[in-house]
């Protein structure tokens, strides 16, 4: 696997590296590695800080640095949500000067809680509009894998990032899948979890009427099972916390979608992945139940509207309240917000009730199955400028962004969690990556499944995560 986040946590914790030693490895991959635009803002004295008074607790606290999981584990921030002290978001426009930076969310207090030692920002697009991070101000995110291809978006720098080996693990945001789809570009690990898991406060997480989620993308399965118990619960927002429900180890029935339709076909290889995956947990004794996409069609064709219609009056609010000149925005930005602002009150009260709905939908299909088993992306990751933002058609962008991943919005808009993994990889040397959504407060199950699969060993990274010894 060429190693993770738990890997390098532990070297630290038992001294066979110091986490100052961790963060000097990752400062020099970061520079090795700067052209793949995976970092828009670094700062190299505030990491090393970091790291060394993780190193000077270690020796004078130690039973408080044995209970940070991640304690000096060097890490980087998404330029988009949080916001963590002392890193200064621009969410990847010029609107926004690089300076200052805001106080600790809720969420980056539990990220520095947990030890990680914080260096910088990851590449996003414009306000996170894109399935691509490639942001006019730039630097244009490419894939590390292959770096004539997308690494996805609007988490395309962090999933970038991890898969370099620059960090072994990444603060991620998920809104129409940007955890997810970069992880699958990426051969990575992603979770979005049950919408109110995640505390979201004091600001971000009342953006997109609760359609956003943060966490990150990750190396391993047992990376992300350990950061979403560390950072979940006690939210504090306006969606009640989920209880988690415990594992049932017994015959599940397994929902298996292994068709997107004629509209946003899925290649072969990559439904292959997805019926692979069934095969392998049907080899366990699990029930595989074939679904089909036409009880899926209307779901995902109303989370597009509602994700749509949601973020363009978020970002028209946005720019009124915070008096920002948006002639100097991104022409796709402007026509956004322009949409939002024409919105009619009642269509975004349909789409709401739409967005509802498509919750009750999925309910229905769970009453059926325990979990669905599903494609992630249509194809391999397009190439760098496949998602351009030189122009005003909103609905052209938004149609490409669905026939690149038709399924990425349905668990934002319904609330459920989802997790993709990659399970092999194509003719390219690119990752299949498979996509299993569960009934909202089941990421135990999510997690139990995927580290199964993960068993097959049937991906591994390219790249040796900074620091770690071989």
């Amino acid at each position: 696997m060429q190693g993770d986040a738990t890997d390098l946590a532990a070297a630290i914790r038992h001294g066979s590296l110091s986490a100052a030693e961790a963060m000097q490895a990752s400062l020099a991959a970061a520079a090795r590695q700067e052209p793949i635009g995976a970092i828009s803002y670094l700062d190299a004295a505030m990491g090393l800080a970091s790291a060394d008074a993780r190193d000077r607790e270690r020796q004078s606290e130690p039973d408080r640095f044995a209970t940070r999981p991640f304690a000096g584990v060097p890490t980087l921030a998404k330029d988009l949500g949080g916001p963590f002290a002392g890193l200064p978001v621009t969410a990847g426009s010029r609107l926004f000067e690089r300076k200052g930076g805001e106080a600790d969310s809720d969420l980056a207090s539990r990220f520095r809680d947990a030890g990680f030692c914080l260096f910088g920002l990851t590449t996003s697009p414009e306000f996170g509009l894109s399935l691509a991070s490639e942001p006019a101000i730039g630097p244009i995110c490419h894939n590390p894998l292959d770096p004539a291809r997308t690494a996805g978006g609007s988490s395309g720098g962090a999933a970038a990032a991890v898969a370099a080996g620059i960090v072994a693990i990444a603060h991620a945001t998920d809104a129409g899948g940007s955890i997810r789809v970069p992880a699958a570009c990426c051969g990575l690990v992603g979770m979005k979890p049950t919408r109110g898991a995640i505390p979201g406060g004091p600001s971000f997480g009342n953006h997109l009427a609760g359609i956003a989620n943060e966490l990150a993308v990750c190396r391993s399965v047992r990376d992300t099972a350990l950061i979403f118990d560390r950072l979940s619960g006690n939210s504090r927002g306006p969606f009640p916390d989920p209880s988690p429900i415990d594992i049932d180890n017994g015959r599940l029935r397994i929902g298996l979608l292994a068709n997107t339709g004629s509209v946003y076909p899925t290649d072969g290889v990559r439904l292959e992945a997805v019926e692979g995956a069934a095969r392998a947990l049907e080899s366990d004794g699990h029930e595989i139940v074939p679904l089909a996409w036409a009880e899926f069609e209307w779901s995902v064709a109303a989370s597009g509207r509602a994700f749509a219609d949601i973020v363009s009056v978020n970002l028209a609010a946005l720019m009124k309240t915070a008096a920002l000149d948006e002639g100097r925005a991104e022409p796709l930005t402007q026509a956004f917000a322009a949409h939002g602002r024409a919105l009619p009150a009642t269509m975004l009260w349909n789409t709401l009730n739409d967005a509802v709905l498509v919750s009750r939908n999925l309910w229905a299909l769970f009453d059926r199955v325990d979990c669905i088993l599903m494609p992630m992306l249509s194809s391999a990751p397009l190439a760098i400028g496949s998602f351009p933002s030189d122009h005003a058609d909103t609905d052209l962008h938004l149609e490409r962004m669905t026939a690149f991943a038709p399924l990425a919005c349905l668990a934002n808009i319904s609330g459920f969690p989802a997790l993709t993994l990659p399970f092999g990889q194509d003719e390219h040397a690119m990752p299949l990556p498979v996509q299993i959504m569960a009934p909202m407060g089941h990421e135990p199950r999510l997690l139990s499944l995927a580290a199964r699969l993960e068993t097959e060993g049937r991906w591994h990274h390219r790249f040796p995560v900074a620091g770690l010894r071989s």
